[in-house]
């Protein structure tokens, strides 16, 4: 349980605030992908461990789960990475000086939200922790241990709204207050729009959701990864 919110902490070392980041390694891109990737063995392993048959299905949903998000995931993460030519993340920042990513991007940055639901299993990708298993991977849990995993959810979730301000929101760029401001306030602006829908939108089933990814989501975020690199090798660099 302890590797979902340590996946969270570990994922926002490469989030910037400004010119604050707790590191600054070139491949922060495959660094967050990494620890979000963390999220699955911990998660399986919480519903594996109590050895009880709805803790179990729950941790197999989320597995199911994620091997449905992934792949957009990993696109759309590609196509901020192709239009930065970077995979480091002040870098990509630095290529939004006069465009954001948000703007020639939107299905990437879309994508990108619903797979922040998904890795931190909230709103409509509750799923693993659904009613009809008496809360899945959470049914055999109380005490400290359902504290940890909670906790860890909700540090999924505002990591992976911090991470969606550098990729697609310009990072901190913003007028009169300091860049670190802007970056937090942007953070705060995602994370209330993904807590706002994730109370609203109803829970997808894993087996419904693994159609829409490969049928829908995945050519989709192809499609703009490969229309990003065009104009990238068009006008060799991000369009100004």
């Amino acid at each position: 349980m302890l590797a979902v919110p340590v996946a969270g902490v570990l994922a926002a070392l490469v989030i910037p605030f400004g010119a604050v980041t707790a590191s600054r390694m070139s491949v922060g891109v495959v660094w967050f992908n990494a620890m979000e990737v963390l999220t699955w063995a911990g998660l399986w392993m919480a519903g594996w461990g109590p050895d009880a048959v709805l803790s179990l299905i729950g941790g197999y949903r989320f597995v199911a789960q994620g091997l449905a998000y992934q792949l957009p995931l990993m696109f759309a993460l590609i196509t901020a990475a192709a239009g930065a030519q970077s995979l480091n993340v002040a870098q990509i920042v630095s290529a939004q000086r006069h465009v954001w990513f948000v703007v020639w991007m939107p299905a990437a940055f879309a994508v990108f939200l619903a797979a922040v639901y998904a890795f931190s299993f909230l709103g409509p990708f509750a799923y693993p922790a659904g009613r009809d298993l008496a809360g899945g991977v959470l049914a055999e849990l109380s005490g400290a241990d359902r504290l940890v995993l909670l906790a860890g959810r909700w540090l999924l979730l505002t990591a992976g709204a911090g991470m969606a301000v550098p990729l697609f929101l310009g990072g901190g760029a913003g007028p009169v207050v300091p860049a670190w401001a802007w970056s937090a306030l942007k953070t705060l602006a995602v994370l209330a729009v993904l807590v706002w829908g994730g109370a609203r939108l109803p829970a997808v089933r894993a087996d419904r959701y693994v159609e829409l990814a490969w049928v829908v989501l995945i050519p989709l975020t192809i499609a703009q990864a490969l229309a990003v690199a065009l104009v990238v090798l068009a006008r060799g660099g991000a369009p100004l």
